[in-house]
Order: structure tokens, then sequence, then C-alpha cells
């Protein structure tokens, strides 16, 4: 560029030729057409280069702009842990309340019962022991729970190993992840965020240790028996249970599972009492012997509706929200990632999540007509206007209370429900199809097999068969079943082996000796164990997922599902329904229902589910967010996972385990509808 600008130069400043008389002439130069063209093509350089310099800069698509936000979150995330870090502790305001386990030592709460912590679904690590080729180097390194760097790096090779064997349920062909073992299977979920680490610590703190505390990490995507079969994870349990139990001057142990790790244990409790080779050969008096409590918290009994969700579509309310504000993250025309058919089509072959299907069918869950929670009310304001103070005069406020009141009920029985207006029909006005008939639909059905790598068992269903699914409209817990064996026949064959989801009729009967029914606990006995103790821990006062107005997705491509969430249908001010999903009370995951039924009811002295009269207690915690950030995400929090770091709830834990009873921590504790949803509840006792 800049020899040419030279050249021009020399070409338009030629010297001026000079006349006889020494002035200077006034005929113009005559200029080479050489030059005159060179010159010509730099003003066209010159041009465009300015033209480049004007340009508008390129506008950001939706990636750019999430990209940016998680970036400036990260950033603003780091530079606060740092402050927290670096500046000193004693200064004023910055002080941590005292953890509850220093508190209790200094009143003289010591260890006494060995403890055994059960995690749940999904919050345990999961390493690699053996691969295929795309995870070299990636020998005994946590692919679950841990930094989660491969899902960037590889995430189709990541996917892969976390994927079971469609037929099995087990090990995939030269694929072997396996539980990580010891107290760091599930202390930390990711770096910086806890699961049972605070509560170990405060264990730490009136003196447990590796000898009287055990985490009974299992692979949480296996069938609760098949842990056993390819793990021996129950004979494991059973065998570090004796061993406590042995060194530690024959006292009983305190059992704290959480979530699903609650139906794993009532599973466990079923099998180590069993005669083998299904069962653990225990003994009718093996859980009289060796356990004094089992603390369930955020139990799920009977099951999780937000189940039904994700396996119906592969989300949830936070997925359904997401969708609606930036489609082009989920969604493959964009970015062709297919994030929610992948995560379909790995979930899908996690036999445990069959097990936290809603169980009980209508009579739990209700029907078309009917639920526990109808008289729910979804506007806290409203409810803390109705509350009446100690001064008021309730003629005043009767009145009040009774306009209020006057509103239509939710009907929550309807899990799935094909459109808003399908939610809040009569019964009567809704089609209705059967068991035989969703089989014939099934064998009508044109299967198209041409939608390559992305499974999902959507690609063998034809576009009318998916359409005769929404046309029924409304489905319930009972009709549910059905539903998934039609949408997904493989793993409902499969997972059906391994769990059921009704109600005993006969206890005494012979089939219920099969381990399918251990991890219902309608559908089983509690052992014969008078002087152990069962807890119901768990949080209240969080809106929770209860059941969902569906629409069939616009996309007809055969690798895409075919439902979703109908992120736009809304209740009215104050309502239940938000973005396609109606809430109940609960813990953010679990419903109330789920949570305290069997404590409140099944359970409440001898009954057919607990013929020896096991006391039960249900201790529950009002959720409050935290005050401040040094609280990090709540001292009081009844989130699911959150209230592991609750400090009444440790407080309970540590007390039981130092030796006190469920009268001694001052009995049941209830802030929620609990009592009246299970009156409701027509079971036979």
């Amino acid at each position: 560029m800049a020899s040419i600008l030279r050249f021009r130069k020399l070409c338009y400043l030629e010297p001026v030729k000079c006349s006889s008389l020494g002035f200077g002439s006034f005929e113009t130069p005559k200029v080479d057409r050489k030059c005159e063209n060179v010159a010509s093509a730099v003003e066209e350089v010159s041009e465009k280069s300015k033209k480049k310099k004007k340009r508008q800069p390129k506008e950001w698509r939706c990636i750019d702009y999430c990209c940016w936000i998680i970036g400036y979150l990260c950033t603003t995330w780091l530079l606060l842990l740092f402050l927290y870090h670096c500046l000193p502790a004693n200064l004023p305001g910055l002080r941590v309340p005292e953890p509850p386990g220093a508190r209790l030592k200094r009143e003289g709460l010591t260890a006494l019962h060995p403890v055994v912590l059960v995690p749940g679904i999904v919050t345990g690590g999961l390493e690699l022991w053996e691969g295929r080729p795309c995870a070299e180097g990636l020998f005994r390194q946590r692919l679950w729970g841990g930094s989660f760097t491969e899902i960037f790096k590889r995430p189709l090779c990541w996917l892969e190993h976390l994927s079971l064997h469609n037929e099995t349920g087990l090990d995939p062909p030269g694929i072997r992840v396996r539980a990580v073992p010891g107290l760091v299977a599930a202390d930390y979920f990711a770096p910086g965020y806890f699961v049972w680490a605070v509560l170990i610590e405060n264990l730490a703190r009136i003196g447990y240790e590796g000898k009287n505390m055990y985490m009974a990490a299992y692979d949480w995507r296996l069938s609760f028996q098949n842990t056993e079969i390819r793990d021996q994870a129950l004979s494991k349990l059973k065998s570090k249970i004796e061993l406590m139990y042995v060194t530690n001057g024959s006292k009983k142990v305190v059992v704290v599972p959480h979530s699903m790790g609650v139906i794993y244990f009532l599973h466990f409790l079923k099998w180590v009492e069993s005669p083998p080779p299904m069962g653990g050969g225990g003994g009718p008096g093996w859980c009289a012997k060796h356990i004094k409590a089992i603390m369930n918290i955020g139990p799920a009994f009977l099951g999780v509706p937000k189940t039904v969700s994700n396996m119906l579509s592969a989300e949830a309310k936070d997925i359904a929200v997401i969708r609606a504000v930036a489609p082009g993250i989920l969604n493959s025309k964009f970015l062709r990632l297919q994030t929610l058919e992948h995560v379909m089509r790995v979930c899908r072959t996690w036999d445990s999540i069959i097990s936290l299907l809603p169980k009980g069918g209508e009579t739990v869950w209700g029907n078309l007509d009917w639920s526990p929670e109808e008289e729910h009310d979804c506007d806290s304001a409203k409810k803390m206007f109705l509350q009446p103070t100690l001064n008021e005069n309730n003629t005043n406020h009767s009145d009040e209370k009774r306009r209020f009141q006057v509103k239509e009920s939710m009907k929550y029985g309807r899990i799935i429900s094909f459109g808003k207006e399908a939610s809040e029909l009569p019964s009567s006005q809704l089609p209705t199809l059967g068991s035989e008939e969703f089989k014939r639909t099934r064998s009508s059905s044109n299967f198209d097999t041409s939608c390559g790598e992305v499974w999902t068992e959507y690609d063998e269903m034809s576009r009318e068969s998916i359409r005769k699914v929404a046309e029924n409209k409304a489905y319930t817990a009972r009709s549910l079943i059905d539903l998934l064996r039609f949408v997904a026949p493989k793993m409902m064959q499969r997972t059906e082996a391994h769990f059921s989801h009704g109600i005993a009729e006969n206890l005494g009967d012979p089939k219920y000796t099969h381990y399918k029914y251990w991890s219902n606990p309608l559908e089983t006995k509690l052992p014969d164990a008078p002087d152990m103790e069962i807890y119901c821990l768990y949080g209240v006062g969080i809106p929770t997922e209860r059941s969902y107005v569906y629409k069939l997705s616009p996309s007809d491509k055969c690798k895409s599902i075919p439902f979703q969430i109908d992120s736009s249908a809304d209740g009215s001010e104050g309502g239940c329904l938000k973005g396609g999903v109606y809430f109940v009370d609960g813990d953010e995951s679990v419903p109330v229902l789920s949570a305290g039924f069997m404590c409140a009811k099944g359970w409440r002295g001898r009954t057919r589910f607990n013929p020896s009269g096991i006391a039960t207690y249900i201790r529950e915690h009002q959720h409050k967010p935290p005050a401040s950030l040094l609280e990090g995400r709540g001292l009081e929090s009844g989130a699911h996972v959150d209230i592991l770091g609750n400090v009444a709830l440790i407080e309970d834990v540590l007390r039981v385990a130092a030796g006190a009873t469920g009268a001694e921590l001052g009995g049941d504790r209830i802030y929620s509808d609990i009592i009246k949803m299970s009156e409701r509840i027509n079971i036979r006792l």
C-alpha cells in the first residue's frame, strides 16, 4: 500500500515546465495514462477501507447474550467469593452464626449411635473405570458430581458413558461407571455446592469420624435390586451396619437417607430380612437389633409428579421457562444441540427414575374431579390475611374470610392435561382412552426408524398416534402408567420388573415377597421393630410442581420430542397455574402429600403397613430464604437439597444420634395441611 502511494505522489507532483521568460507555464501538464489507472485503483481501495470503518457492528445472537450473561454472573460470583475469603472474619457484620454442632458440644452432647448417610438420586458421584476410546485419560475421573468439565469437552462421549444398556439396565459393553466410595461421594455435588458436607462437619464437631459415620454410596442410576446384583451394594451396607454396631459398643445405628435414598433404604429394610438368593438373609429380627431410628430427609415415599414430565418431555418448570424465553438454547433448529432429546435418551436408561413415579394411583393422588390438595390456596399473602390475630373480632373477620374462600377448587388429580381448558373442564366432557385402546393405537402405528442416533422411543411412533395421545386430554395417576407404557414401551417393560406403584389389597399374598414391591410403602410392611423410630423431615412453604398443562410441539421433525409444557398457560392472579405448571405446598421438588402421608397416616400407630407400631414423627421446616450472602443457601431453608444445611434439622439429627427420642425432640412439628390431606385419602389401614 505504501509503495502505491509513493508512486501516486511521483505521478501527480511532476516538476512544472518553465517558459523562456522564466514564469511558470499555465499549460496543464499531461499525466501518463498508467499513472491515471493506478490512481483510480488507489482511490477505490481507500473508499472500500472507509466503508469497512463505517460498517455497523455485527448483531449479537441469542447464544452471544447467554454466554455474556453466564460470564458476567461467574465473574461476579468469583469476585464475591474472593472478597468473602479475603476480608477478616472478625469485622462487624461478617461473623458467621455459630454452627449447631459447636453449640451442642458445649452443652455436653457427644457421639453415641453410629450414623449411616444414604444419598438420593443425582447427588452421588460417579467415576469411570472402563470406557470407549473417546474417554481416554478419564480413568477414575468423576463423570458425575464434580467439575463437569467433560460436558463441554466431549458432550456426546460423556452422555454415552452415563447411559445404561437399554435392555438389561446394566453396563453397556465396554463401559464401567461406578459410584465414588466414602464420605466424598456426596459431600459436595460441585465445587462450592454442598450436599452432605455441612451435616458431616457438624457431626464431626460432636465426635463423629470414619469409624462411626458412613456414606452408603451406590449407583443411583440402577434399579435398587440391580445395585446388589452388579455391585453388592446392599450386602456392603448390611456388613457395614453390623460392623459399626459391634465396634461401637453394640449401639444401634441411626440411618439418615435423603430423597430417593429414602425408598432405597426402604427396599433395604425388606431385602436384609428376606431369605437368599433374593434377600440378604438377616432374618426377622435384624432391623430391631441393629437400627435405632430412620431420619428420612425430603422423603419421596409416594413419588414425585415432576418425574412424569421428565419422562414425557425431559423437562420441568425451569426447562419450560428457558424454552419459552430463549428457545435457541434448547431447540435444534438454531444450534443443532438436540439437548432435550439427548437428555431423554440417557434418562430413559436410568431405571431408578421409575421408582419416583406417583404411587397409590387415584386413591392417593386424586382423579379427574378430586384431589387431597383441592383446598390449597396458592396466594400466600391471602392466606396470611385470613389468619386472625388474638385481638381481632372474629365476627367482623368471618365475612372477609368467607368472601375470600369462595373459589373454584383445583383439579390436581389431572397430572397431565393437554390444554388449559382440559385441566378445568368437568370430567363428563373429557374423552377417555383405556388400556386396550392404548394397545390398539400403538399396534396400528407406522413406526419410523429412520431417525438416526438420537433414540427417544418417540422415533417409533407415528404422528397420528401422538395426536391421539393429546386428544385424550387428561391423565390421572392411574392412566399415566398406561400413557408411559405407550410412549416409552421399552423402558416400562424393563423397569416394571423392578418397581410397582399400586396399593396392596392383601399384604399376606406371597407375591409381595418379590423385590419389585419393596420400595413402595403401600405394598410392603415395615419390619417387626417396635423400638425403632421413623422420622419424616422435610421443608414446606415453597411452590412445588404437582400437575402440568401440555401441548403438541410445533416441530414435526422425527428427532424432536412431540410434547412440551405449555408455558403460556397461566391462571388468575394469585392462582396455582403458572407457566403451564400447577403448584402445591412442598419443598420445591417433593409435594407435602408424598413426603408426609406415611408418617401422618399410613404408618401412624398400628396399621397393616406398620404391624409392630413403630413410632413415627413429622418434623416440618418452614422455608425461609437467606437473610444475607453470609448465610449462603440459607440457615433455615426448606428447599429439597438446601435443607441439609438447615440449622434446626441438623440439630434434630445430632440429638437423635446422641441418644434422644422423638418425644424428647418435642414430637410432631407441623406447618402444612398434611393431616387434613391425609384424612381425605380413603385408604384401608
